[in-house]
């Protein structure tokens, strides 16, 4: 089985979609359990990920190869180093958290929902071992399918134009990448990424991939300017759909920053430095603004991830910055552990956000932050879940959200103080609009008669938040298991900045 361990954590929740939707709508039940024991056991084969992965070593590990198009040698080829370990882990508890979050609130087709739940969480396995440039870029434009279909089947009133947007929007970027991928299949003959990463490119050549990657993974983070698609698929969707959304799938973009443009494009990515930064601090502090001004708690958290997403992207690209303008190694393994930390903790945070909103709206059927006030009163655990996890969004000391938040401000310091202070500000706008939000929602007089007719969370919705709140403090207070996974992972990364290939 530790042969192929990768390959049983991709297929078997796709294989499993299987028997969910024979299942049929008749048998709803049937439908969940079924999902629920694939997930699981999904969850169980992840587990032996830690003991098989050799941290210390780093590197990619339990690979996997198979030829498969033999006339364009590509091939079937999967490998994990610490990186994808975390993200796979983190997918495969996020998937657990939604079925159960799902059980009572998904009525219509609910095979079909589980389904494709499945589905999506085995092609996101996918991406995360992937080593083959082509085979990346099918599970990269499979993934569209089964979001597509949550959006647009079981979304809100808007569903069709915001799922028509995110895939058009997604798809557009994706071209452009395939584009660049078939250029360097015609320099280097195979799609291999360690092939691709040793390929001697020319500035100009290492330019235009650059931009091809970057507007790719920029669109699936998403950073400014390419962020409309995120707050309408994330109003439209399913609770859902939201956190895979925001849990899982944006970190395929900055995953495909660290495993596409590092390697294969080290100069230009040096040399554009600059353009990122620029562009995560205005995600980091324009976005923030955006988001104090929505009426919308779903449309406020979206916005929110972007914002918290922008210093993943800074801490990925300030990287570029200290270890090759600055030489200093150390500092640039900071920033790049602190954007890999935030990654997981944003999966986190923000699956519990649009959890928490998501069991306001299933008794409320409003997201509009004015419909509510006074709710602490009729529902004191689920406010008590609920300041927490906007205290971790807001990046307090002692959960999740501040440890990868401080790691890139640190670094940042580092690189230059400017940065530094604009990043630093985030802590500010994000205390305003996420502790603004909380006031409004739950302090206060009720002013509204169905707020005093809602009921506290049942045990179903307990066991969620508790599980993403454990996980959110646990990373808070004790963050060094994660960096130690991770951490021989990173430092090889850095070592990568430091290559010319000019």
């Amino acid at each position: 089985m530790f042969n192929h361990l990768l390959s049983l954590l991709i297929w078997l929740p796709i294989v499993g979609a299987v028997p969910v939707l024979l299942a049929g709508s008749a048998r709803p039940n049937a439908a969940r359990w079924l999902a629920l024991l694939f997930m699981v056991l999904t969850f169980v084969v992840s587990l032996f990920l830690l003991p098989q992965y050799d941290s210390a070593r780093g590197g990619m590990q339990l690979v996997e190869s198979q030829l498969w198009i033999a006339s364009l040698n590509v091939h079937y080829a999967l490998a994990a180093d610490g990186i994808s370990v975390a993200l796979i882990l983190l997918t495969t508890i996020v998937g657990i958290l939604v079925v159960v979050g799902a059980w009572e609130v998904i009525q219509t087709r609910t095979h079909q929902y589980m389904a494709a739940m499945l589905v999506l969480e085995g092609l996101m396995i996918g991406v995360f071992c992937a080593t083959d440039a082509l085979l990346f870029y099918v599970f990269f434009e499979a993934m569209l399918i089964p979001m597509f279909i949550l959006i647009g089947v079981w979304g809100g009133p808007r569903r069709v134009y915001a799922t028509l947007k995110f895939f058009i929007y997604t798809f557009l970027g994706s071209i452009f990448m395939l584009i660049a991928l078939l250029y360097l299949y015609h320099k280097a003959g195979t799609f291999d990424l360690r092939t691709l990463a040793s390929l001697p490119l020319t500035f100009t050549e290492q330019a235009w991939i650059f931009f091809a990657f970057l507007l790719a993974f920029a669109i699936k983070v998403p950073m400014v300017p390419v962020h409309t698609w995120l707050p309408d698929a994330h109003v439209e969707a399913p609770t859902g759909g939201s956190v895979v959304l925001a849990a899982v799938m944006l970190k395929v973009g900055t995953y495909g920053m660290l495993r596409f443009i590092l390697p294969i494009v080290p100069d230009a990515g040096a040399h554009y430095t600059w353009l990122v930064v620029v562009l995560s601090l205005v995600a980091i502090v324009y976005i923030g603004y955006v988001a104090l001004v929505q009426d919308d708690m779903k449309k406020l958290v979206a916005y929110s991830s972007v914002a918290h997403m922008g210093f993943v992207t800074l801490g990925i690209f300030i990287a570029f910055m200290l270890a090759r303008g600055l030489g200093d190694v150390d500092s640039a393994r900071l920033g790049m552990q602190g954007a890999m930390v935030q990654m997981i903790s944003h999966g986190f945070v923000s699956g519990a956000m649009f959890t928490c909103i998501g069991v306001m709206y299933d008794r409320l059927h409003t997201r509009l932050i004015k419909d509510y006030g006074g709710l602490i009163n009729v529902m004191p655990w689920f406010g008590f879940f609920y300041v927490l996890f906007a205290m971790a969004n807001c990046g307090l000391p002692g959960t999740s959200g501040f440890v990868g938040e401080f790691m890139v401000v640190l670094a940042s310091f580092k690189a230059n103080p400017w940065i530094a202070l604009f990043a630093a500000f985030t802590l500010i706008i994000g205390a305003g609009y996420t502790l603004w939000m909380v006031k409004r929602v739950l302090w206060g007089e009720i002013h509204n008669p169905h707020v005093a007719e809602m009921k506290d969370i049942n045990g179903r919705e307990t066991f969620v938040l508790l599980a993403f709140a454990a996980l959110t403090v646990a990373l808070g207070v004790w963050p060094e298991p994660l960096v130690r996974l991770m951490d021989s992972s990173v430092t090889q990364l850095v070592q990568q900045l430091a290559i010319h290939k000019i």
